[in-house]
């Protein structure tokens, strides 16, 4: 047995043992690893994937109370501002679709990528106390009607939304983002 393998293994013990006590799995037991092993493979490598149980009794001792001071604050400072998330919402369709073409999973994919965009987007405003949800929707033009709707409990002083609707010759975007003001 060389130095190389004898170090892996003691790698792989201790990644596995450090898996086990955060409460993952991993593939560093898996059976199929004997044979890359075998194969002689160069480079090691550790794939995990997390998973999150019902917490139990055990887990809500072990972790210190979060104490937080009240900030007495019933309203926010500076309202959520609508016009300048219009503007990026329009921004963002406009380049992303102008000159796209409805395809099905390529309009699935985007759908993704321009949430993310604006989310993001909207969050360098830095408004504070504001909770975001950002709602894509894409579809081909094919002289249909449809209707969209939503519904949440709502604070009409202080939450608010902003939407913009995208068309070109080939298919429709709906982008909606709603800020909830988190006391």
């Amino acid at each position: 047995m060389s130095v190389l393998t004898k170090m892996s293994e003691v790698t792989k013990d201790k990644a596995s043992l450090l898996l086990k006590k955060r409460g993952s799995m991993s593939s560093v037991s898996s059976p199929g690893l004997k044979m890359k092993e075998i194969s002689s493979r160069a480079k090691d490598s550790v794939s995990t994937v997390s998973f999150v149980d019902e917490p139990s009794h055990h887990d809500e001792a072990s972790r210190p109370a979060v104490l937080m001071e009240n900030t007495y604050q019933l309203g926010p400072d500076k309202h959520f501002p609508v016009d300048v998330v219009n503007h990026i919402l329009k921004d963002v369709l406009t380049n992303y679709l102008q000159e796209e073409r409805y395809e099905p999973e390529l309009c699935r994919q985007m759908t993704k990528t321009i949430a993310e965009v604006v989310k993001a987007r909207v969050k360098d405003l830095m408004i504070p106390r504001y909770k975001l949800v950002v709602i894509i929707h894409i579809g081909q033009v094919n002289n249909q009607s449809l209707h969209i709707g939503s519904r949440c409990l709502w604070d009409g002083a202080n939450d608010t939304f902003a939407s913009f609707s995208f068309r070109n010759t080939s298919l429709f975007a709906l982008a909606t983002v709603y800020a909830v003001y988190f006391e």
